[in-house]
């Protein structure tokens, strides 16, 4: 009796749209979070990769809070997406940065100096591959930028209501919403007394 033996041909591994890239780390691309939804047809692009209107929100009231800075002309906020080349391997996106306007070049390209200081809000890309999941994540995404010479990383979380903050050349703490937060320059962000002044309702 003769035995056919069917090989099975190792099935291709779809390629991800370049397009669903949040930002690249240390060589690796990371993705939005929700990506895999997109992927099997279950979501559009446009409703993982915006703010949620909380996000939104809070990246608006501490821009406000920025603009009161006592040498606020020294420097240029920037927000919506704010890319940051670091080296070959690594592109960053921060929801606000803030660069000093001394030697600094625009143009059609993206950011390649260190922001003074750099915040965002919530986890933005699918951590499902990290080992600590958003921890991981956090820790090294803020190291690669303190070590590029940011310095002052913050984190904003609104589940749970946290601020992270990170420094060169200080502790990293952890506080709660209605903590004050010492800024670069000196300015205090308290942050549930922002969204109170503001009305903001969530």
């Amino acid at each position: 009796m003769t035995t056919i033996v069917v090989q099975n041909k190792p099935r291709r591994r779809s390629k991800i749209p370049a397009g669903l890239i949040y930002e690249t780390l240390n060589g690796r691309p990371l993705y939005y979070k929700g990506y895999k939804e997109v992927l099997s047809g279950q979501r559009t692009p446009e409703t993982i990769m915006g703010s949620s209107s909380l996000q939104a929100a809070l990246v608006s009231v501490i821009l406000g809070k920025l603009a009161t800075l006592p040498d606020r002309g020294n420097y240029l906020l920037a927000s919506n997406r704010v890319i940051t080349r670091l080296d070959q391997n690594t592109s960053l996106v921060n929801a606000v940065a803030v660069f000093e306007r001394k030697g600094l070049t625009l143009g059609d390209v993206c950011f390649q100096v260190p922001p003074k200081m750099t915040i965002d809000v919530d986890v933005q890309v699918d951590v499902r591959d990290f080992a600590a999941k958003e921890q991981s994540y956090v820790y090294e995404k803020t190291e690669k930028l303190l070590g590029f010479g940011v310095g002052q990383v913050i984190w904003i979380t609104t589940q749970p209501r946290k601020v992270l903050v990170a420094g060169r050349d200080a502790h990293w703490i952890t506080h709660n919403w209605d903590v004050p937060v010492t800024l670069l320059n000196g300015i205090d962000l308290n942050l549930a007394a922002l969204v109170e002044e503001e009305g903001i309702q969530f």
